[in-house]
């Protein structure tokens, strides 16, 4: 696949085959995620990947948790604290044309929550990856951990794979810390749910628009 197919093809893909990938081919994809770059080759990621029955364990772990109103934790900074003007704007606007894609009204709250909950079923996917950074590290080196999960991403679309990126589920962070075996001195910042794609879901149907370049990009001659 070409670069530019990936780049176009890759969406955020919440609901999937009852299909696991194949071992060799996870292990290809991370094998050759590690030749991301990084400042000064400190490579600060640490990735666990988790499938089969970890992955069931632990999800149930976690929507008992989310289900018990127990306060979410950050290791980092939240993802939404800047959330404010045409950003919160979009925020909604991403929510509301999930909601609208698979038939839920806004003042459905029932439902809403149910949704919501499947961030941490994995959008039922066969698995997902937990990815993480040292503690005393900031915001510099998540850049680099930022750049491993966009290269990971287009490995996973261009070997047939979908995925997920979820900030989600780094709020959680003391069952997947024991099941999926993240070092204790490192901090969450994401997971990845991944596998392969059921496309004929309405949740798969909705591709978020983007910003024109002129709006993102200014050239200077």
């Amino acid at each position: 696949m070409q670069l530019t197919e990936a780049l176009t093809q890759r969406r955020s893909i919440r609901a999937y085959q009852d299909k696991a990938a194949e071992p060799e081919l996870i292990r290809e994809i991370f094998t050759l995620a590690q030749q991301a770059p990084s400042n000064c080759n400190s490579q600060p990621w640490h990735v666990s990947v988790v499938s089969g029955e970890a992955r069931d364990k632990l999800e149930a772990a976690l929507i008992e948790r989310v289900s018990n109103g127990q306060k979410p934790v950050s290791a980092f900074k939240p993802y939404d604290i800047g959330f404010v003007g045409d950003f919160k704007e979009r925020q909604i606007s991403c929510a509301v044309e999930l909601w609208n894609a698979v038939g839920i009204a806004r003042e459905d709250r029932e439902a809403r929550t149910e949704l919501f909950l499947d961030n941490w079923r994995f959008f039922g996917a066969p698995h997902v990856a937990f990815i993480s950074m040292p503690l005393n590290m900031g915001e510099g080196n998540a850049l680099d951990v930022g750049i491993y999960l966009q290269t990971l991403m287009l490995l996973m679309v261009d070997r047939g794979l979908a995925c997920c990126p979820q900030g989600a589920l780094a709020l959680y962070p003391e069952p997947v810390f024991e099941i999926a075996q993240v070092p204790d001195d490192h901090g969450l910042l994401c997971g990845v749910s991944f596998g392969y794609a059921d496309m004929e879901a309405d949740k798969n149907k909705l591709k978020m628009p983007r910003l024109s370049v002129d709006e993102c990009v200014t050239f200077i001659d």
